[in-house]
């Protein structure tokens, strides 16, 4: 969907294309309020905060709304004293997915490795458990999310090989040409458009309009628009 198009629908569920009331409300308010639109519905929709509590993979339909934010990227780690640790987290990083990679040692080939997320408060007990430990015989290990990066603990059995992690990235802010982005104080030269689905841009246009009316102290069309992006999640 064209960003015009998009602060066309705004405008419209604001009242304004007649009465032209609240006429100060700038494009680029409207890009903020969409852009935090995007962001709001990502958060509630992977957490799966709904009538249903449908998470991010728990029907093929939230599959296809968010598949277009799921990303791969290779990591770096660093061997520490029985474990991994990975460089910061990527800067689009949005929601953990998972991690993968694969294990070898002086006396074997490489071999892939099972890694199960677990509680940073659970280590200690998960690394004596001779059941849950890491174990390069079985292929299984776990891992931790602490301080922005990936720890995968191997008890020094083995070495970590092509770490891979899988993660949301952040859904990507449209600009409108000539109009100052409010995140850089930039002003684009071209349109980026919003990479999702026209029919999920409609809810976010939905989710923008109750932003704005409740900035504008307008609650008729924030309470309306709520009521509407519910009923459509």
């Amino acid at each position: 969907m064209q960003n015009q198009v998009i602060l066309l629908k705004v405008k419209q569920r604001l009242n304004k294309l007649a009465s032209n009331d609240y006429d100060n409300i700038e494009a680029w308010q409207i890009v903020e309020a969409f852009n935090k639109a995007q962001s709001d519905w990502c958060r509630r929709n992977l957490h799966g905060l709904n009538a249903v509590k449908e998470g991010d993979e728990s029907s093929t339909r939230r599959i296809d709304d968010m598949q277009v934010m799921l990303k791969s990227s290779p990591v770096v780690m660093h061997e520490m004293d029985g474990y991994y640790e990975t460089v910061s987290l990527p800067q689009d990083y949005f929601q953990w997915k998972r991690i993968s990679a694969k294990a070898k040692n002086s006396c074997c080939p490489v071999r892939p490795l099972v890694i199960y997320p677990v509680e940073e408060g659970n280590v200690d007990v998960l690394l004596r458990d001779k059941n849950k430990q890491p174990s390069f015989d079985w292929g299984e290990t776990i891992s931790t999310l602490k301080d922005n990066k990936v720890y995968i603990y191997t008890n020094n059995l083995f070495e970590i090989v092509n770490p891979v992690l899988t993660y949301y990235r952040q859904p990507t802010r449209i600009q409108i040409a000539g109009v100052v982005d409010p995140y850089t104080g930039t002003t684009p030269v071209s349109d980026t458009i919003s990479e999702f689905k026209d029919d999920i841009v409609e809810l976010f246009i939905d989710e923008t309009v109750k932003t704005l009316g409740g900035d504008i102290e307008s609650m008729n069309q924030s309470q309306r628009e709520s009521q509407v992006v519910e009923q459509n999640n």
